[in-house]
């Protein structure tokens, strides 16, 4: 599920001083004892072990070896707002996405890549998350985000959360699941107004697949629960984007209604439970 991360450390580093990345593959060394004898039982084996394990050693990559790739220039954005970007091909190829794009099947490699629909900001959560293994704010280990002092406490436009939605369909398209994941997981800790998740909810219905329901769901859910409160807060918005978003409407609707359901479920099997004990207790005094 997740992909390699790359982080910088301040740790071991080999003879030729290149840094060793951090969950590299371990090559445990076998040492092969003498046996006297030229044809020994299993001596042979024992060699091609020996081998595969030094092969495993040498292909070790380090930091260096990234760092030592070509470099790749992202052209973010259309127009007169075009922004150039640059990126370690090594790192870059780690997203299928940019695999293909670079060195594609029938085709020379290619180290321009033209990115004309992505978002600038996304894209550099993206490289960051590359390079480091996050992207700010960062998820602190309490289960918060890191204090941002640029920005608000209090999400009131969207601002906050349409830039993890905006990652997180990034890493949609560049193939990278433990980015979604992480992206996804840093949405729900944003404080926010309702104003602000309609914000979100607008985009997340226009830019995600209808089966998706990972990121979905819980907008739907969130508005099942609330929308009876919130849509007074909305002054109309939130009728505009169930008219504008069927699917949203509709997504909202069908959590309401199976809310409903299971509470009537629930009272049924009460009322069926309360009434079959009454009957058996009538029936167990009329035995003769």
């Amino acid at each position: 599920m997740a992909d390699p991360e790359v982080r910088i450390l301040g740790g071991t580093a080999d003879e030729s001083g290149d840094v060793e990345m951090q969950g590299g593959e371990s090559a445990d060394v076998m040492e092969v004892g003498e046996t006297g004898a030229d044809d020994a039982p299993g001596e042979e084996v024992a060699e091609d072990e020996t081998a595969t394990e030094a092969e495993k050693h040498a292909a070790r990559t380090t930091f260096v070896d990234y760092l030592k790739s070509p470099i790749v220039t992202l052209h973010i954005g259309s127009g007169d707002a075009v922004t150039q970007l640059t990126a370690h091909q090594a790192l870059l190829v780690k997203s299928p996405f940019f695999a293909d794009a670079i060195a594609p099947a029938s085709a020379p490699p290619n180290n321009s890549i033209n990115l004309t629909d992505d978002d600038l900001e996304a894209t550099s959560c993206f490289l960051e998350y590359l390079y480091t293994g996050e992207y700010f704010p960062h998820k602190l280990p309490s289960g918060t985000l890191q204090t941002d002092p640029s920005t608000p406490a209090v999400d009131k436009t969207g601002t906050q959360l349409l830039k993890h939605a905006k990652v997180y369909t990034l890493a949609e398209k560049l193939s990278m699941p433990a980015l979604k994941t992480l992206s996804h997981s840093k949405i729900h800790l944003v404080t926010s107004t309702a104003v602000a998740e309609l914000t979100y909810a607008r985009y997340v219905y226009s830019h995600t697949r209808r089966d998706d329901v990972t990121i979905r769901k819980p907008v739907a859910s969130f508005w099942g629960q609330r929308s009876h409160v919130l849509r007074h807060e909305t002054e109309g918005t939130f009728r505009g984007i169930c008219l504008e978003y069927p699917e949203f409407a509709f997504d909202v609707l069908s959590f309401v209604l199976d809310a409903e359901e299971k509470r009537e479920e629930r009272r049924r099997k009460a009322d069926d439970g309360e009434g079959g004990k009454g009957s058996a207790r009538k029936r167990a005094r009329g035995e003769r």
